[in-house]
């Protein structure tokens, strides 16, 4: 019988390369999005070209009444062998001129977000005793990045919850893990100076979406038995 991974925010960039190659490893995969239904359906087509299922699960995360909506009956009828959480954007701004919504925004969907998420599932996976948690998080919760306080806490808090989270769960053969990018190629990209970021990039180039889907890949294989609680970076040594 195949295993499911959940991937939310998997419509397009991190996400929808995480999905192709979890699909390549021979999971059947749960696909969340928000509003990019076109991209989604794209991913889903790719998925479904290489033999695996996907299944479209359209909800915000951060919403917790649609969440529950679309996945606790799911959960009724499969509980998936892994969940990466992914979605996620940002709101850039220095934060004496950063509105209240920005804030709460960016830590709705990758914290809260998390939460809404991760609870119903982890909770199933406790009774099958086994599972694979993978948070996307990013090298600004490591470092601190000028004009994302509130981006760099929220990425900072899922790398503590990851951290919790692995402790709490170790016993049951869960293993959680998080996975920090650097400056990927992705939209998130595009409104800022590369020309001034590159040269302070040891390896003198972006990262691609496939290189992060390589360690989700490893992190959620047979390879990775023995890992739990870390935080692996991806982001061509601009932080050690």
């Amino acid at each position: 019988m195949s295993k499911t991974i959940l991937v939310t925010g998997a419509s397009k960039g991190i996400g929808a390369a995480i999905a192709l190659q979890l699909a390549k490893d021979g999971f059947d995969i749960w696909l969340n999005y928000r509003s990019d239904q076109e991209g989604a359906e794209k991913v889903a087509a790719e998925i479904e070209e290489q033999g695996r299922k996907c299944t479209l699960l359209k909800f915000d995360v951060a919403d917790e009444a649609a969440v529950e909506a679309i996945l606790d009956p799911m959960l009724e009828e499969e509980v998936p062998y892994g969940l990466v959480n992914n979605a996620g954007f940002t709101r850039d701004g220095l934060m004496m001129m950063m509105s209240n919504d920005d804030w709460q925004n960016v830590l709705n969907v990758h914290m809260t977000g998390f939460f809404n998420v991760t609870k119903p599932v982890v909770t199933k996976m406790l009774r099958k005793r086994t599972g694979r948690i993978v948070n996307i998080a990013s090298t600004s919760g490591q470092t601190g990045v000028a004009g994302q306080t509130n981006y760099s806490a929220a990425k900072s808090g899922l790398i503590g919850a990851t951290r919790s989270l692995a402790l709490e769960v170790a016993k049951r053969n869960i293993l959680v893990n998080a996975v920090a990018p650097g400056f990927i190629e992705t939209e998130m990209l595009s409104k800022l100076p590369m020309e001034h970021i590159t040269p302070t990039i040891p390896m003198k180039r972006v990262g691609t979406p496939e290189e992060v889907a390589g360690v989700v890949s490893f992190l959620c294989s047979e390879q990775a038995t023995y890992i739990t609680g870390q935080t692996i970076s991806v982001n061509g040594g601009i932080h050690t």
